[in-house]
């Protein structure tokens, strides 16, 4: 008969980031756990509180399955002596399986027969099974971990309590010196101790105590709550769902309250206030039906009604003091010139090993006026660029970001409006930190984008050339994220991007101009160049690029960024087609013949069509002259079609020509028409590591 199966670990209250992780982790071990153990069950559901992780299961087996098996022991040559009675081989054998000679049974394996015998292990109760749950209590990991009292033992939080039940019968297992039981706790503050009589009870018996354990059922009462706040006082309360899940993770019992602060606040920026809101209280934003700030708040108790009056004044007697502050600093930022606070970087440390952030603006300007010529912009945005690339860092020394480091560029661009700059101006300087990860918001403006991609190299070159270079997880710098951002920016754009040619021009200027650019480009170049490939990699397989394409793409001797996303694109287009299997068989014969003409060290002196013993070679050579002369000019799709087209004439060379001939002119006349070939594939990708079948 199928029972019901509770556990719940009961901790003091858990950082909000890990629980949903936590529980999830637990979940997953949990289910791994049953599986290996042979007992089935209908449903396993997860559920979490700052307090506590468990897990319900539906419908639990009472027993593992029974396992009947067959087990190979010696071969009959060895399990018989030479009057045909068992061995001591063959007697061990059956005694180890709990059998007898007379079970045994003989199969031939490979023209060898051996000695079986079927064995019958019956499935353990369940009750027996589950207490080896708790290993796997024990074995959850979080991002933090601490011990307490005299233990070595670490966990997120101290363990109170635990709660292992199947149908009404206690699962015995202890963590340190806390054994299971049926006794759990309700809320900190409006519950009491509750004894389960049986697993099914627990959801409802939590109910009445003040714990909604199912982290979306609070999540879904939350949101209710907002809805029906909002109609009633017709506005719109913005429910963020990054903000909703870290409070869904602060509360068991959720009870939304709306607090107001003074309509005088609204004159500071919508950013300033929604990031005194949301990232520093946890508040939602309250707008109106048409999208304008409100001077409201919502937020989520965690508890009842009760005495509610006194919690909204406490909250909104919070939120005026940051307000206070935030209103300060905005008054006291625009007293100043944009000017001064450049002035201000050249003491502010960008890095000790690298130099200032004033020295880093310096490079950057460089950078992108490289860039914006590169890609194309026009003369009114090369001028616009220069002053933004000249100021773009000042707010980070404005009391503003100083107190609210998250509004960096935000404010930048609200100060430079004020202060008269232009709107592309002042929208580059918000943009420059665009995306803010891995799949972030990406800048609009190209002039945002040359900025963002010129400020992002600058770091990667830079910690590169002092030998900071990510390793493992270590990634301090978010240089891994920065160059996945270069990549996604310059994807979008589609601007022609050969980053070693980039690289090599940047490290000359810089190096020749030290005392400027306060430091010395000269190492790390191919490291960057292998770093950036890797990024590239990450971001193909995020377009489900296949694998074998990413390695054939990556390894081309294309160094256009751009180029390289048209040629997987291309490529990834082509797979279902019905002759490229045969293309890229044929190409890749060609590829590895021009590969071993360069390890027997032939010269390419060119090719000498007097040195042609049959028409197959007249032939090649005559239509790889057709698609040369225009080759490098056309598009990846457009070149990918010429050397497909090629693919029949290449047949019949190979069928009529033998390249590794003993004549050494003719031998190195014909790899030198293979690497013809070789050149042009190579601009799309080593097409030779593609896997065809």
């Amino acid at each position: 008969m199928a029972k019901d199966f509770l556990l719940e670990i009961g901790l003091e209250e858990m950082p909000a980031h890990v629980v949903t992780s936590s529980m999830d982790q637990l979940a997953e071990k949990i289910e791994k756990f049953l599986n290996e153990q042979a007992l089935s069950y209908e449903k396993l559901s997860a559920f979490s509180t700052p307090r506590r992780l468990g897990i319900q299961i539906e419908n639990l087996a009472e027993k593992q399955q029974d396992v009947e098996e067959e087990v190979k022991g010696p071969a009959k040559k060895i399990a018989l002596d030479s009057d045909g009675n068992w061995s001591k081989a063959a007697l061990g054998f059956v005694k180890g399986q709990g059998a007898t000679t007379a079970d045994i049974t003989f199969k031939e394996i490979k023209g060898t027969e051996y000695v079986y015998v079927k064995k019958f292990i019956p499935g353990k109760r369940a009750n027996e099974v589950l207490t080896g749950l708790k290993e796997v209590v024990r074995s959850l990991t979080f991002p933090i971990s601490m011990h307490w009292a005299s233990y070595d033992f670490k966990y997120i939080r101290p363990v109170h309590w635990m709660v292992a039940l199947l149908d009404e019968e206690v699962i015995p297992f202890d963590i340190l010196d806390i054994q299971t039981g049926r006794e759990t706790r309700g809320h900190r503050f409006l519950g009491s101790p509750v004894i389960l009589k049986r697993a099914a009870e627990y959801q409802k018996k939590m109910a009445e105590q003040f714990v909604i354990t199912d982290p979306q059922a609070r999540k879904n009462s939350i949101r209710s709550q907002a809805k029906e706040t909002a109609k009633k006082n017709h506005y719109q309360i913005m429910i963020d769902e990054d903000l909703l899940e870290e409070v869904n993770n602060l509360v068991e019992y959720p009870t939304l309250f709306v607090g107001e602060f003074n309509k005088k606040y609204l004159s500071i920026p919508d950013e300033v206030l929604v990031t005194s809101m949301k990232d520093h209280q946890r508040y939602f934003e309250v707008r109106s039906l048409s999208g304008e700030l409100l001077p409201f708040f919502a937020s989520v108790r965690n508890g009842d009604a009760v005495y509610l009056e006194n919690v909204v004044k406490g909250n909104q007697k919070v939120l005026t003091a940051r307000l206070e502050d935030a209103e300060f600093f905005y008054q006291e930022d625009q007293k100043i010139s944009i000017d001064t606070y450049v002035e201000k970087l050249k003491k502010v440390t960008f890095h000790e090993k690298i130099g200032t952030m004033y020295e880093k603006m310096m490079r950057v300007s460089f950078i992108s006026e490289m860039l914006g010529k590169k890609v194309g912009l026009t003369e009114q945005e090369s001028i616009d660029l220069k002053r933004a690339s000249q100021i773009y860092k000042f707010d980070l020394v404005t009391g503003m970001v100083g107190e609210f480091p998250e509004l960096q560029g935000i404010m930048g661009e609200k100060y430079a409006l004020i202060q008269g700059e232009n709107d592309a101006v002042a929208q580059a300087i918000r943009e420059h930190y665009l995306p803010i990860s891995s799949e972030g918001k990406l800048p609009v403006s190209d002039i945002g984008s040359v900025l963002a991609v010129a400020d992002k190299l600058d770091s990667v070159f830079c910690f590169f050339a002092v030998g900071m270079i990510p390793s493992g997880s270590n990634d301090p710098y978010a240089l891994r994220r920065q160059t996945y951002g270069v990549i996604r920016i310059i994807e979008q754009k589609g601007w022609a991007f050969p980053l070693a040619d980039i690289q090599v021009k940047v490290d000359a200027v810089i190096n020749d101009n030290q005392k400027k650019y306060g430091i010395a480009l000269e190492s790390g170049q191919q490291e960057v160049l292998n770093f950036v490939n890797g990024r590239l990699k990450q971001y193909l397989t995020s377009k489900s690029v296949r694998h074998d394409i990413i390695d054939a793409v990556v390894n081309s001797e294309e160094q256009d960024l751009t180029a390289l996303f048209d040629s997987a694109e291309v490529l990834k287009n082509h797979l279902n087609d019905n002759d490229f299997k045969e293309t890229i068989e044929a190409i890749t014969r060609v590829m590895n013949l021009a590969k071993k003409g360069k390890e027997l060290q032939i010269i390419d002196r060119g090719i000498d069509p007097d040195l042609f013993e049959n028409e197959a070679e007249t032939k090649l050579y005559q239509e790889v002259e057709k698609i040369e002369d225009h080759f490098f000019e056309h598009s990846t799709e457009e070149n990918f079609t010429a050397l497909k087209e090629l693919r029949p004439y290449i047949e019949a060379y190979f069928e009529a020509t033998m390249v590794m001939t003993e004549d050494e002119a003719v031998r190195n006349n014909r790899v030198n028409q293979l690497r013809k070939i070789t050149k042009m594939a190579l601009t799309i990708g080593s097409l030779d590591q593609l896997v065809v079948k």
